[in-house]
């Protein structure tokens, strides 16, 4: 039998996380590492992707690192060209890096609204032009974007947040069959609660009420929340399936702790 002609992944695959200074991002490029790609630490924290670099390099994984703001234009094409000339052709985007904050609509400014897609929507398209068209080119890549699913139903007094996420999700399904055939494959994966550091900045007195408006609508069935380390293995998981197979929308949810029977 003749061997197969189906151009396959190569050995080395060069992957870009961005936002990878903390929570899913950084979990997400630990995870990445641990599976033998080389990954590229983008995020404006310089400081905490250098000690993430650090952890990842002493286990045997191999780390660039350099400064990104994925809502400047320069910042993205420059990140590009340096994570590049590092490790070679990226292979793998990760687009994780988000805005968020608590609040209700009516009293948002519309500025606040247009930073937020400014980084959760508008970042996201940054990445898939920098990196985009050089994948297309050679017929192979992954781009993945996080989402949420708020995406799929919203929640109150979080600003605009649900609307980005939306409105992302609705690129990435367009971008999907704009890709169809390129070997380029435009996924989304879209987590449930999760333990992060977004949000942990936020007023006591705001966190409390969205939280009770998250019951109140029935978004909080429990109180269990994922750890960004689940996120990470589904984005692991997405990137690392074969050519011809395309993992594309993948919810992570949290399960409730299991009842104790009763004696």
């Amino acid at each position: 039998m003749a061997a197969s002609r189906r151009p396959v992944h190569p050995d080395r695959r060069p992957a870009v996380v961005a936002g990878a200074s903390s929570g899913i991002g950084a979990e997400t490029a630990r995870a990445l590492a641990a599976a033998g790609f080389p990954v590229a630490l983008g995020a404006r924290r310089v400081d905490r992707l250098e000690e993430l670099a650090s952890g990842i390099r002493a286990a045997g994984g191999e780390a660039f690192v350099h400064p990104l703001d994925v809502a400047s234009t320069e910042s993205v094409e420059k990140f590009a060209a340096a994570v590049t000339a590092a490790l070679g052709d990226i292979e793998v985007v990760v687009s994780n890096a988000g805005l968020l904050a608590p609040g209700a609509i009516l009293d948002a400014t519309t500025e606040q609204i247009a930073a937020e897609l400014d980084v959760n929507v508008l970042g996201a398209h940054r990445l898939v032009r920098a990196f985009g068209p050089g994948m297309v080119a050679r017929r192979r890549g992954d781009l993945v974007f996080v989402s949420s699913d708020t995406a799929v139903r919203a929640r109150p007094f979080m600003r605009g947040y649900s609307a980005t996420k939306s409105g992302l999700e609705g690129l990435v399904e367009a971008l999907q069959m704009e890709l169809e055939g390129s070997g380029v494959r435009a996924s989304i994966v879209r987590p449930g609660p999760t333990w992060s550091e977004m949000g942990s900045d936020w007023d006591a007195e705001a966190g409390a009420r969205v939280l009770t408006e998250w019951v109140k609508w029935g978004h909080a069935r429990h109180s269990h929340f994922l750890k960004a380390s689940a996120i990470a293995d589904a984005i692991t998981t997405v990137v690392s399936a074969p050519r011809g197979v395309h993992i594309s929308p993948v919810d992570v949810n949290p399960e409730a702790p299991i009842a104790k029977e009763e004696s």
